[in-house]
């Protein structure tokens, strides 16, 4: 296992926080996961610097990040690739992101242009709490300075994830205070240029997982 003194030789595949530095230093046994009550109060606070993935976690995912970006030039590629098997189209411009062609401009409007999927590096959370991504092939509209949603953009999200997720948990028992949502803002993301934006559920059952994700798995 890569200890702190390999990664200050070699140059992490992303710009690591302090805080990331202090959670690499750290045992798994030493590392006090996020519970539903704080996940809540980041999300609440758009506190989100302050997620952190298990401290053996991050570190494999710094390796396998170096790994992807030799190998497709960018995580984006390999999420296009490999994740999504999404085409872009030849007008794409790399600095801005990728382009697709789509059934619909206006974000979750058909379901061809957006995918549900498991987070392949979900953040260390405690049992029960489930981390979904979703992908889409539209553009949120955001404010241009750190990349955060303006307000239509943030209401067409709320929408979509109450129709989609708390009301599917209505129908089975109740949703309760079972989902949340949050998109990083663009300083904050690892896969730029795609929109997405990440939902935690708990204590969902495995069946409506496979028919929210269609039965595809994260990462092993």
């Amino acid at each position: 296992m890569e200890s702190q003194e390999d990664l200050d030789d070699d140059p992490p595949a992303f710009d690591l926080t302090d805080k990331d530095r202090e959670n690499l230093a750290r045992k798994d046994e030493d590392f006090k996961p996020h519970t539903w009550t704080n996940l809540k109060h980041i999300i609440a606070n758009n506190d989100l610097e302050s997620l952190r993935r298990w401290p053996s976690d991050l570190k494999r995912y710094l390796k396998w990040t170096k790994q992807t970006k030799q190998a497709y030039g960018t995580i984006t590629n390999y999420i296009c690739q490999e994740r999504l098997q999404w085409r872009p189209l030849p007008t794409s411009n790399p600095d801005e992101g990728p382009i697709f062609d789509v059934e619909n401009t206006v974000p979750f409007a058909n379901p061809r242009d957006y995918r549900i999927m498991y987070n392949d590096w979900p953040y260390g959370m405690t049992p029960g709490i489930t981390h979904i991504v979703v992908w889409l092939k539209t553009r949120f509209d955001v404010e241009p300075t750190v990349g955060d949603l303006l307000p239509q953009s943030r209401q067409s999200i709320e929408d979509f994830v109450q129709h989609t997720f708390i009301d599917k948990l209505e129908q089975h028992g109740g949703a309760g205070d079972r989902v949340m949502w949050f998109r990083n803002w663009t300083g904050l993301q690892s896969v730029r240029g795609m929109d997405h934006i990440h939902v935690l559920v708990c204590d969902v059952p495995q069946e409506i997982m496979d028919e929210w994700t269609g039965g595809r798995t994260a990462l092993p």
